[in-house]
């Protein structure tokens, strides 16, 4: 096994990143990021900033993204466990308005590569959950867009009952509280 498995989702371009873990009674030991891997799977970008957040139990971060500065982002949780979500933005993408979600964990190890033109969001289902991304542009206050996150028409199924978290108690910023649907939103990208 090569030191990453890449996993191609229903959506194109968005791939589940499984890195090879080698552990021990001293603990494990993992690459995170390796650029001739990524490259030599057909991932050929350039990360320029990492970043670092930590939410209690039942923060909703998202659903955000950048207009003229589209972010492409390698994601992944440190500490504790989120649900991940990436909607397809691009308007000419045969799953335009689809998404997908998947279970990021300190346990499971998986990372989620969300290409630019996705809208991208999270829900920590534990306390103390550290979430790590590396993003291919900066963050522009003035050029970000966000779609809501109940959105019917994308309707996510965000696991609030598995895990004990009640809906109406998400823990949201100002900001995600405000964002528009999918219908009224009038950016797409255009890749």
């Amino acid at each position: 096994m090569g030191k990453f498995n890449f996993i191609e989702t229903r959506i194109p371009d968005l791939f589940v990143v499984e890195p090879a873990t080698f552990g021990d009674s001293r603990g494990f030991f993992m690459e995170s990021y390796n650029s001739k891997d990524f490259i030599e799977a057909g991932l050929n970008m350039k990360f320029v900033q990492d970043n670092h957040s930590k939410s209690a139990k039942g923060v909703l971060r998202g659903l955000h993204f950048q207009k003229k500065h589209p972010q492409g982002k390698l994601v992944r949780v440190i500490m504790g466990s989120v649900y991940d979500v990436a909607v397809d933005l691009r308007k000419n993408s045969p799953t335009f308005g689809l998404y997908y979600g998947i279970i990021l964990s300190e346990t499971n190890k998986k990372m989620l590569y969300v290409p630019e033109g996705f809208a991208h969001g999270f829900l920590t289902l534990e306390d103390g959950t550290e979430f790590l991304y590396k993003v291919t542009d900066h963050w522009y206050q003035e050029d970000e867009g966000g779609l809501i996150w109940n959105d019917n028409d994308i309707g996510i199924a965000w696991p609030f009952e598995k895990y004990g978290i009640n809906r109406d108690g998400l823990l949201l910023s100002e900001k995600d509280r405000e964002w528009t649907t999918l219908r009224e939103l009038d950016f797409y990208f255009s890749c």
